[in-house]
């Protein structure tokens, strides 16, 4: 297999393409890179910024450059000795247009179609009105109302000879078997002809070549005789006359589509979308069939050599991730000697390990941004600043309360759909024994949601039908959590669930008072029950990892504001500060188990970039600073608060309702979000550049309201809120408060800064020296003090960063540390050591190193250890305090560390070490010491390696 050495994750669309990446391939080779690794390359939805709604998985995207630009790339990389990672969605595809030829196939001929089976529809609705049929909910309006108005027609395109229903972009085609009536509707000889061509037709597979060829001489027709012909039975069908508008109601109604005003979807959907969104419809890749269509295109590039690995998005959305892995790299293995690298995009709990049982290389990183995001934090600020934020907000000083809040109300309004449908696949086990039939489908339905609800991970693996020790672990909790919020009357059917989602290989638990016996001789033949308590597990696991994701993600941490650094995709916000020790417990974990694992601290779907969460984290060492700086700049802005209705209020107070706008917990946000992402060499008087702040932290505002579903959401959204919230912002940043508001910030910013930069760099020699694969995200070489998306995929100035690479040590840099050009030097240095020594950093051993003296807490060290090379690795952390608040640049005073020390490995007594980062070349005492006044007095961090390695 080749191993990545490092990877550049790069988001391609029509605005950024393979030949634009192209041209910087030379610069991505000089930083040390080994790898692109690109967002999906398949044909998207036309204008996708993302590729993560995929319409055609058997064509690369047009709009990024087709295959031809693809290869191009490709060769470009190969010139420089690099390799190609490519970014694949097997879990779901784009039906939010007129784009998808297989989605298009399904509304067309529904249950017949070539590719009923390719998605997770429910073809049996509990709902007459969608038995046999699709849900569409697009109409902007309810159905009666858009029909009404005309918005719905009957279309012909003339270029396929198709009859479609239209709908602003979307298009829904209308069933050959409906041909005959429209054109008959004309009452014109020539279309009469054509009609019969229709009369018969049916929906079952061998008609529908008849269809094709009655829809070719419809084309022809038209191509010859023009369209008027068409437009007089279009004219019977238009919604604009009562008579003709129900005859299209009729024909609307016969279709295997069903079409809704998109609030249905939550309630009424019957096929599984990712997450929320039903634009994005679930994907059944675990068919034999399926797989092998959506992985063609991939397969064929991999065995050309075009691609080197895959990153699988979305793991847990599949039904089994196991199998599915199994599969993949069997197929992969098959097709080109080298063994394919392959990572999954997974969120893993805390002490959650990845199943050992997939063959993966890794995860994509949120694990590592996880565990080196807490190590900045000091666990001293979490109860004061918990305390602050419940003393300004009123809201609860612990996540969790927030967490679980956010899961029933995910529940309730935008998963009930996916709700149901877990709970009609455990009623249906339930209805095949004479001992459980009495089991209500709305008592299923109440446990199953409490076991959702506190569900702590995303999901469980059940093998077999049965659920590993692994996932018991976490299954417990839900058990337990359950048990304590449902009544005693519930528990007997709690145990039966448990039973059924893989507690026991028996058709139902033996409870107590009988309820739970195992069934009789009219038990369902085992096979069938085994099938179906399978389809439960699996209706299970896709209901709670979106459930998590939603609810945690983007509910719940946007609720939470005790120190939003630690609100990213993949953390825990209860979990605030990680020590040394368990850093490099989790270090040993990945390094024993999956070594190549990518090792993340920014990514396209990242809340805050890494520098903003790096500089916040900061707040958690002057905790009690920060709690009276809130409190003045409350009190200071107060006067900008607006009324609901949008007017200025002229004092609020302490009110911690939200009948202001933006309300005591959106405002405190605010104040760290602002703090968080000011640049480094903004000044308050520059009216433009802050301005410019002002529009980003606008566009971040209004996805945090609607995500924290308060207030407003993105249902329902509160309009004269939102615009209160914006005035509010717009107003404490106006150029008149460069003297009040904005200067006070600015030199926050300003004081703390230094400590955050130092951060900065810990965080980053530590993602390039831990054990696994580095992965930079676009643009994030120098400061990177982004925002959510789209303020995360904003476009990347290459060619200023190529021109900044330099052969001189990062050291020379430090004091002009405002312009990131040093994170930009660490990078390019530790990852030309990377290549120079690729063992030393990527298949050696990790060694925890333990620091003493004085400011031991205030330093992390290891040392990686390939055969007789050797790298340590020296940090400052938790600086604040030992900067103190003049210090202008990010690196602790040398003499301030006094006696803190490395106790160093006895193998490196005699050895000559210089610093790989700057000119120093600091000694080990008689003792095995290496004093940090040594190691760090060039810069507050250091990766020494022995005398004798290049240092350019």
């Amino acid at each position: 297999m080749t191993v990545p050495r490092s990877t550049l994750r790069l988001q391609f669309h029509r605005g950024f393409t393979f030949d634009d990446a192209a041209k910087h391939v030379g610069y991505f080779a000089a930083l040390g890179i080994s790898h692109l690794y690109t967002s999906p390359i398949t044909t998207a939805e036309p204008g996708s910024t993302h590729g993560y709604d995929t319409v055609d998985y058997t064509q690369v995207s047009a709009e990024c450059g087709g295959e031809a630009g693809l290869k191009r790339l490709a060769d470009q990389l190969r010139v420089h000795g690099m390799g190609l990672i490519v970014d694949i969605v097997p879990n779901h595809m784009g039906v939010g247009g007129s784009s998808n030829a297989w989605w298009l196939d399904i509304l067309e001929w529904g249950r017949h179609s070539a590719y009923a089976r390719h998605f997770d529809v429910d073809w049996h609705s509990p709902d007459p009105a969608l038995r046999g049929k699709v849900l569409q909910p697009t109409l902007g309006a309810p159905y009666g109302e858009e029909l009404a108005a005309g918005r719905i027609a009957l279309h012909f395109a003339g270029d396929t000879g198709r009859f479609y229903i239209g709908y602003g972009p979307h298009v829904f085609p209308v069933c050959p078997i409906d041909y005959a009536s429209i054109l008959q509707s004309a009452d014109r000889a020539d279309l009469n002809a054509l009609a019969e061509r229709f009369q018969g037709v049916t929906t079952q597979p061998a008609d529908q070549p008849r269809a094709a060829e009655g829809r070719e001489m419809l084309r022809e027709f038209v191509a010859q005789n023009g369209g008027p012909a068409i437009e007089f039975a279009l004219q019977a069908y238009s919604p604009h006359e009562p008579v003709t508008r129900d005859r299209l109601h009729r024909l609307i109604e016969r279709q295997h589509f069903r079409l809704a005003w998109w609030r249905t979807a939550s309630d009424e959907l019957n096929w599984r979308r990712f997450f929320d969104i039903s634009a994005l419809a679930g994907v059944r890749v675990e068919r034999p069939e399926v797989f092998e269509a959506v992985h063609a295109l991939p397969f064929r590039l991999y065995q050309e050599g075009v691609v080197d690995g895959l990153r699988i998005d979305h793991i847990d959305g599949l039904a089994e991730p196991r199998e599915y892995c199994q599969r993949l790299r069997q197929r992969l293995t098959e097709l080109r000697d080298t063994a394919p690298y392959v990572v999954v995009e997974k969120i893993l709990g805390r002490d959650e390990p990845l199943r050992d049982d997939w063959p993966v290389d890794g995860t994509t990183g949120y694990d590592f941004m996880n565990d080196v995001g807490a190590l900045l934090h000091d666990p001293d600020g979490a109860e004061p600043l918990a305390q602050t934020w419940t003393e300004l907000t009123g809201r609860s000083p612990r996540f969790e309360g927030e967490c679980l809040a956010a899961r029933r109300k995910m529940l309730a309004e935008n998963f009930p759909a996916e709700l149901d449908r877990a709970a009609r696949a455990l009623h249906r086990i339930a209805r095949d024994s004479l001992t459980t039939r009495d089991f209500t489908f709305t008592t299923l339905r109440r446990v199953l949601i409490e076991l959702v609800v506190h569900f702590p991970v995303y999901r469980i693996y059940p093998q077999n039908g049965l659920r590993s020790t692994t996932d018991n672990l976490y299954f417990d909790q839900a058990l337990a959590g359950a048990r304590h919020s449902l009544s005693r009357a519930d528990h007997a059917t709690l145990d039966l669930v448990n039973a059924w989602l893989g507690d026991s290989a028996e058709e139902a638990p033996a409870g107590r008072n009988g309820a739970a016996a195992q069934q009789g001789q009219n038990s369902a033949p085992p096979n069938h029950a085994g099938s179906s308590r399978r389809t439960a597990q699996t209706l299970f696991s896709q209901l709670t990892a979106p459930v998590a994701a939603k609810a945690v993600e983007d509910t719940a941490c946007y609720r939470y504001g005790r120190l939003l650094s630690r609100n990213e995709v993949g953390s825990d916000p209860s979990e605030f500060a990680l020590s040394v020790e368990q850093f490099h417990a989790a270090n040993l974990e990945r390094s024993q188990h999956f070594p190549h694992a990518m090792l993340a601290t920014a990514t396209h779907d990242h809340k805050r970039g890494e520098d903003v969460r790096a500089r916040l984290a900061v707040l958690s060492e002057i905790a009690q600073d920060w709690g009276a700086t809130l409190r003045a700049w409350s009190t200071l802005n107060a006067p900008h608060r607006r009324a609901l209705d949008g007017k200025p209020v002229s004092s609020v107070g302490q009110d911690r309702g939200y009948d202001w706008a933006p309300g005591p917990a959106a405002e405190a946000m605010l104040y760290q979000t602002l703090v968080g992402c000011w640049p480094p060499d903004l000044k308050p008087d520059d009216a433009a550049g802050v301005k410019d702040l002002a529009e980003r932290v606008a566009q971040w505002q209004l996805k945090a309201l609607r995500e924290a579903k308060l207030q407003t959401n993105w249902l329902a959204p509160d309009e004269a809120y939102e615009a209160g919230c914006r005035d509010f912002l717009f107003d404490i940043l106006a150029p008149q408060r460069r003297d009040g508001f904005l200067e006070v910030l600015s030199a926050f910013v300003e004081r703390i800064g230094p400590a955050g930069a130092l951060n900065s760099l810990q965080q980053t020699v530590l993602r390039l020296a831990s054990p696994g694969i580095p992965d930079l995200y676009q643009g994030t070489e120098l400061w990177d003090f982004s925002l959510v998306d789209p303020d995360n995929r904003r476009p990347v100035d290459f060619a200023k960063r190529d021109a900044w690479l330099v052969q001189t040590p990062p050291s020379d840099y430090l004091p002009g540390w405002r312009d990131g050009r040093v994170k930009l030097a660490v990078i390019q240095r530790v990852l030309a050591l990377r290549t120079y020594l690729p063992e030393l950093l990527s298949q050696s051993v990790y060694l925890p190193l333990v620091v003493r003296g004085a400011h031991a807490p205030h330093a992390i060290a290891f040392a990686r250890r390939h055969g007789n090379a050797w790298a340590v690795v020296v940090a400052s952390r938790l600086a604040a305090g030992l900067l103190g608040g003049n210090s202008d640049v990010p690196m602790i005073d040398p003499q301030a560390w006094g006696d803190t020390a490395v106790e160093m490995p006895a193998d490196l007594s005699a050895r000559a070490l210089f610093d790989w980062l700057s000119p120093a070349a600091p000694k080990i005492d008689e003792n095995g010491l290496l004093y940090l006044r040594d190691a760090l007095g060039s810069m507050p961090i250091a990766v020494l390696v022995e005398e004798g390695v290049p240092r350019s």
